[in-house]
């Protein structure tokens, strides 16, 4: 028997980010938007926990106990007193270090997925505690949909969208690490006065309503300038799709994937054409949003 589940990656339309705190974390006013570019995980029984994995980068993915799938299945099995002795494997469709949590959705995905295959019957609430040990991300995979995240962004409050928001991503042609832009952030910020992050009312009224343009006039990432400190050449790739109409350009989550929000699918394949030509970035992907977290797709 194996079990296989789908999750999708994130954009963040609100990323408020506040000073360091003594642990090292920010505080964070993160509003998530999953977006329908997936991995599938698939768990089977094995002799012992191992990982694979295939698709687009799945070279720079780690395959030891470091990665979030991994260490996903011994947390639910250290719960329930077992061994987790399972083959994870990950259909990778989501960017490796493109700050669109692909390594979140995976550790969502495999607990969903190890909850499924030993029928261990764990709560939605303790799903998401153990989520929450894993890393900040990794809830809203779990969740999907529409949320605010506070604290470091694990945290979670559903919100309503009212309707599909139309996406490009531009993939880039190298990684960047998140502690490091958060370094970064910090650096830049050293010596001023960083306040408190607060989700933008303006931005949760324009998802709400389903509205691009007045999401559009509201999204922001208070990573961007140090994701472009660190990567100067997505500014190129910034201004390209602006100029090709797209209604807002930011930088997604810590980067380097840079996000375009649209009004529809033409506009979307306009945009996508235009940054392919551009040679501004590697691989362009179309997508839309909201949609569901972690979903089992196959027993």
């Amino acid at each position: 028997m194996s079990v296989t589940v789908r999750v999708p990656a994130k954009v963040n339309v609100q990323l408020a980010v506040g000073p360091a705190r003594p642990d090292g974390f920010h505080d964070l006013a993160n509003v998530f938007l999953a977006v329908s570019l997936y991995d599938e995980v698939t768990v089977t029984p094995a002799d012992e926990l191992r990982v694979t994995c295939e698709g687009p980068d799945a070279d720079l993915v780690p395959l030891d106990r470091t990665n979030l799938a991994a260490r996903a299945a011994e947390a639910l099995a250290g719960r329930y007193g077992r061994s987790p002795d399972v083959h994870v494997h990950i259909a990778k469709d989501i960017p490796v270090a493109g700050g669109m949590a692909g390594g979140s959705a995976d550790g969502a995905a495999a607990l969903v997925a190890c909850d499924a295959l030993w029928e261990t019957g764990a709560s939605r609430d303790e799903l998401l505690a153990i989520c929450a040990e894993l890393g900040s991300d990794v809830p809203f995979s779990l969740v999907g949909g529409a949320a605010l995240g506070i604290g470091r962004g694990e945290q979670l409050t559903p919100l309503e969208a009212g309707g599909a928001f139309h996406w490009v991503f531009a993939m880039a042609d190298r990684g960047l690490s998140t502690p490091a832009v958060f370094r970064e952030f910090d650096r830049l910020g050293e010596g001023t006065d960083i306040p408190e992050p607060v989700a933008s009312q303006e931005l949760l009224a324009a998802l709400a309503k389903g509205d691009p343009d007045a999401l559009a006039a509201a999204v922001s990432n208070d990573l961007q300038s140090a994701a472009l400190s660190l990567h100067p050449e997505l500014a190129g790739t910034l201004a390209t799709g602006r100029a090709a109409g797209a209604l807002a350009a930011l930088v997604s989550g810590s980067g380097p994937t840079t996000a375009f929000l649209v009004r529809d699918p033409e506009s979307a394949a306009a945009v996508a054409q235009a940054l392919v030509s551009s040679g501004t970035c590697r691989t362009v992907r179309t997508a839309s949003g909201p949609t569901p977290g972690a979903t089992v797709a196959g027993l």
